[in-house]
């Protein structure tokens, strides 16, 4: 009975098919319609439901076979910066870069006489880097930085680095920054004011070395330590001189972390063993990089060893946030007299906009600021508003340096604009005042910033 009603309904399918109207195109019967007509929206209703497990077969296929679900395979992705990742996290790639291009207005006429220069007005490309930076098989970290401004290619980080090594941290190896100051340790993509305070140039940059860091204390205490030996910025391994070694190291607390750094107190100290083998010199502009020459030098002098001290505090209570840091050198250097180098800086920041300076527990310093709105006309946003002021010192006027070492006072204010994570317009006025000997006067400074960085 069953095989004879299947074959009345095949072959009434068959014959309506040739006779009869089409089906709805959605299948659909009414209580009235013929035995075949029900019969064929029965099998329009089967070949969709076969279509549907075809496209979900399809699908999971698709799922299977694509490189990008694979656990060693990456997804690339955009977090303020170009990321690649691996879905298992063992391979971790980062592309980013920076471009800062500065304009400056200088009236330095009460003291060009006595810098026997000009001081001219200014535009540079203060900065222009591009970086590669990543982690492989987890535990490897790698960061290649590159800088093209000033018509040379400089060598900036350049490092391998061992992580997550029980009690060390990690080790790093290659060209870097010495662990000395928080401010010298803040990216310069995160600088509060365009330049560095005057007693930055105390401060050791970049050498080749190796050093091992950690967090400790659940990331409210880190320390750093280093060998390293001077080399300059066009050519890794071309060592200034055989034996200059140099031993850096620095510790940073914070007694108090609140509210995912809305409100901290941060506190550090640094301790830097300098062999020089060449002369020494130190000499520094005004906090405006396109002003030159410098408006005190030591010249050059002999010193067997130099010994360097840093103390560095911080706070932030929301949107205001105050920095300073102190900065002195002890010279063993008997034909100047030894002299003792000593600068400091004082610095407070307020957000109109109700940001707040975010702090990096694993670096002890200072990162990216991200508005709370980005800017957007259409939307009636303007991003993050910071007003800032800092008062400077630095003291060349110490036992038998040059006349034209001396000692300096900047007073600097200015207005940082983020109009998102990765763009920022500046404008800082700069009155630098040099004392002593002959050079008595003021010169007096604006400058503008465009930042794009990532």
């Amino acid at each position: 009975m069953r095989v004879y009603l299947t074959g009345y309904m095949i072959m009434a399918a068959l014959c309506s098919f040739v006779i009869a109207d089409p089906p709805p195109l959605n299948g659909d019967t009414g209580p009235n319609d013929s035995l075949d007509q029900k019969v064929r929206s029965l099998e329009f209703k089967i070949k969709q439901q076969d279509q549907r497990i075809s496209d979900m077969e399809g699908q999971q296929k698709t799922i299977v076979e694509n490189p990008a679900r694979l656990p060693n395979d990456f997804r690339v992705y955009w977090k303020k910066g170009i990321r690649m990742d691996t879905v298992d996290g063992a391979f971790k790639l980062k592309l980013g870069g920076r471009l800062m291009a500065d304009w400056g207005w200088v009236d330095g006429s009460g003291i060009e006489d006595d810098l026997e220069a000009d001081l001219e007005d200014g535009a540079e490309i203060r900065r222009a880097r591009m970086y590669f930076s990543g982690t492989v098989y987890e535990n490897f970290g790698f960061k290649l930085d590159l800088g093209f401004a000033g018509g040379d290619v400089d060598i900036k980080d350049v490092y391998i680095q061992l992580k997550d090594i029980p009690w060390v941290g990690s080790i790093t190896v290659g060209h870097f920054k010495e662990p000395f100051s928080l401010e010298e340790l803040t990216s310069s993509k995160y600088f509060t004011f365009m330049e560095p305070a005057l007693p930055n140039a105390l401060v050791p940059k970049r050498a080749m070395g190796i050093m091992a860091a950690n967090q400790v204390l659940d990331d409210r205490m880190t320390w750093a330590a280093g060998l390293y030996r001077d080399v300059n910025d066009f050519a890794i391994g071309n060592a200034d001189g055989g034996n200059a070694y140099n031993l850096t190291g620095r510790i940073t607390g914070l007694p108090i972390y609140e509210d995912k750094g809305r409100k901290l107190v941060h506190f550090g100290a640094a301790y830097s063993l300098r062999h020089p083998e060449d002369p020494v010199r130190y000499s520094q502009r005004p906090e405006a990089h396109f002003v030159n020459p410098p408006f005190t030098d030591t010249g050059n002098f002999e010193a067997n060893w130099i010994n360097l001290f840093g103390a560095e505090a911080a706070l932030v209570c929301g949107p205001i946030s105050v920095q300073a840091e102190y900065i002195a050198a002890s010279t063993d250097a008997p034909t100047v007299n030894s002299p003792c180098l000593s600068g400091w800086y004082i610095f407070g920041s307020f957000f109109l906009t109700g940001e707040n300076r975010p702090y990096d527990t694993k670096q002890g310093s200072f990162k990216r600021v991200s508005p709370n709105e980005n800017f957007n006309l259409a939307a009636g946003t303007w991003g993050a508003w910071e007003v800032v002021a800092r008062y400077s010192n630095l003291n060349f006027d110490k036992a038998d340096l040059p006349a034209s070492a001396t000692e300096m006072n900047d007073v600097t204010v200015g207005l940082n604009w983020y109009l998102n994570p990765n763009v920022r317009l500046m404008a800082n006025y700069i009155r630098s005042c040099v004392d002593g000997n002959d050079i008595s006067n003021a010169a007096d400074i604006f400058m503008m910033r465009a930042q794009i960085d990532f």
